[in-house]
């Protein structure tokens, strides 16, 4: 079997990014570039790589495999760059990818800790939705990352070998609103008091939830703004454009000009978040990450 360096590089990025087009994107290439490096690949292999689904595609069983050997090579070659450049090894870098709401506390709140403690490891992160950074994590795009998940909390995937899943913190989504609004005032807030309100919520992704809106209602949600940085939401809610869901523990976060409510009435929303890795023994640096990640969510859970 003889296979091209550039076809092993494109498979690991449409593995990561999900599209052939994210994939071209990312690469530089065109998406047509893509789709016939792949096809190479398939010649070469003897075996079909990609399945397509909605929204994108996914590797196949042959995909899989073939994507754990070119992982390793290629990481191999990476380093071997480096060494030949008189760079450092990256055994003091850490890559870390965390959901949406994990940035604005725990986060940064882990990484000043980390910091203070060991000055000399190097973090660099990534946002995104769970099914980004599984594939991430699958390509070795990054080392750790935090996911939030809610009841019965299964793993994030069911590809092999299965992914290591550490819990550090029990959540519970509430309602942002204007600190002005009628439901700032009440002492508890039901759905009926919802209807007809206007909802500020996320970008759906492929295999995602629509973030934002508390999930269950009956009706059909105005959902008139859309952002999936927490920070901007609560600034809308602030401004009276809307109300959101948020994690409890984004309390500290919260700016002026907004309240967190609880809703009665409708099963509360119980939220996990974990922290995800490959198995195997973890590296001196990504140790003390998770070491400071533990830390903070025990801080927050107080």
């Amino acid at each position: 079997m003889e296979v091209a360096l550039v076809g092993l590089r494109v498979l690991r990025e449409v593995a990561e990014r999900g599209t052939f087009t994210a994939a071209a994107e990312t690469l530089g290439y065109t998406q047509p570039a893509v789709s016939r490096q792949v096809a190479a690949l398939e010649q070469a292999t003897g075996a079909r790589l990609f399945e397509r689904h909605p929204g994108g595609v996914r590797l196949t069983p042959a995909g899989h495999a073939l994507l754990r050997h070119a992982v390793v090579a290629l990481d191999a070659l990476d380093a071997a760059e480096r060494e030949l450049r008189g760079e450092e090894d990256d055994a003091g870098r850490v890559r870390l990818g965390f959901f949406p709401a994990a940035g604005a506390v725990v986060v940064g709140r882990a990484l000043a800790a980390l910091h203070r403690e060991h000055p000399r490891i190097q973090v660099s992160t990534r946002e995104g939705g769970t099914p980004s950074l599984v594939r991430a994590l699958r390509t070795r795009a990054i080392d750790l990352a935090l996911l939030t998940s809610r009841p019965p909390h299964r793993s994030p995937d069911t590809d092999d070998p299965p992914l290591h899943v550490e819990p550090l913190l029990e959540d519970r989504l509430v309602l942002a609103v204007p600190a002005g609004s009628p439901l700032a005032a009440r002492p508890a807030v039901t759905a009926e008091h919802l209807a007809g309100e206007t909802w500020i919520g996320s970008p759906a992704g492929a295999g995602e939830p629509l973030l934002g809106v508390w999930p269950g209602l009956p009706g059909r949600p105005q959902v008139r703004h859309a952002a999936r940085d927490w920070l901007t939401k609560l600034s809308l809610v602030a401004a009276g454009a809307g109300i959101t869901t948020v994690p409890s523990t984004l309390l500290s976060a919260v700016p002026p000009g907004v309240r967190l409510v609880t809703l009665d009435g409708v099963p509360e929303e119980r939220r996990r978040v974990s922290l995800v890795r490959l198995p195997g023994s973890p590296t001196a640096s990504m140790d003390a990450l998770v070491h400071a990640l533990r830390q903070e969510a025990a801080a927050l859970a107080e």
